[in-house]
């Protein structure tokens, strides 16, 4: 994904505000177009962290944010892919450092392809035994609280 930089309207010297770290209306549209483009799914947006105070901190924050959001969001989709398109078992997502819901999420994701997971080796365990002629093997599903054999 192509990482692009944030521009806004200039309507002051942008140095200024750099420098002091102080927060004008060109530095807000900027922070207010790099969130937009973020919400609409651009995650190789980045605003520019040269700049000091509390302008530089925000920006800090902005793209750490946008980092984490793009590695959870390669990690779901890989994992989809390969447990559901690929059929590869056993694949989990990793995210390092995130928290609270973030990690929920993942775990969420983790639970989900581990069952999909033992659920395809279950069926592959009885299609083998019935190929070779043992019918005595089942397979227990749970569905909606239910038990189904």
């Amino acid at each position: 994904m192509a990482e692009s930089r944030v521009e806004g309207p200039r309507t002051a010297p942008r140095r200024t505000n750099r420098t002091t770290g102080k927060i004008g209306e060109p530095e807000l549209r900027q922070f207010l177009a790099g969130l937009t483009a973020v919400r609409d799914g651009d995650f190789g947006t980045r605003l520019p962290d040269d700049a000091d105070g509390l302008l530089g901190e925000i920006a800090t924050v902005f793209n750490g944010m946008v980092d984490q959001l793009s590695l959870f969001t390669s990690e779901v989709t890989r994992v989809a892919r390969e447990v559901g398109t690929e059929g590869t078992l056993g694949g989990q997502a990793d995210v390092p450092g995130v928290s609270g819901t973030w990690a929920d999420l993942t775990d969420s994701v983790n639970a989900m392809a581990g069952n999909l997971t033992t659920q395809v080796r279950d069926i592959a365990q009885v299609a083998t035994a019935v190929a070779k002629g043992d019918l005595s093997q089942k397979i227990d599903v749970d569905a909606r609280g239910r038990s189904w054999s």
